[in-house]
């Protein structure tokens, strides 16, 4: 839950590096968030989706934040994400990308942040 939490601590923070583990975990916890706002909204009765769209557009920025501080912990630019847009290939390279292994030592975004922290 750490990990969720300072990526939400850090909502706009284009720059920088993410570990794996901050990103991977963040969407983790998106995951379930996403499937208990659809359990509460239908417990409550309310309109299909209205606590689920509340929820995605509150993590819209922070998400993309992450995402990006990920693609610069592996030496990739944040305009990298873009490829994203690729139908079916682009995902699939976001994937492998956001599974690789942190750029040994600095790069031009900032120091390892394996080295910074012991988690």
């Amino acid at each position: 839950m750490e990990w969720y939490i300072k990526v939400w601590k850090q909502y706009a923070d284009f720059s920088g590096r993410a570990r794996r583990k901050e990103y991977w975990m963040f969407t983790l916890f998106n995951i379930i968030f996403f499937m208990l706002s659809f359990i509460l909204g239908d417990m409550l009765g309310l309109e299909i989706g209205v606590i689920y769209m509340l929820y995605t557009l509150a993590v819209i920025i922070p998400s993309l934040a992450v995402c990006i501080r990920r693609l610069h912990d592996i030496g990739k630019s944040g305009w990298n994400y873009l490829i994203g847009l690729i139908p079916l290939i682009g995902g699939i390279i976001l994937i492998v990308w956001f599974c690789t292994d942190s750029q040994a030592g600095e790069n031009k975004w900032g120091a390892n942040p394996k080295l910074a922290t012991s988690n």
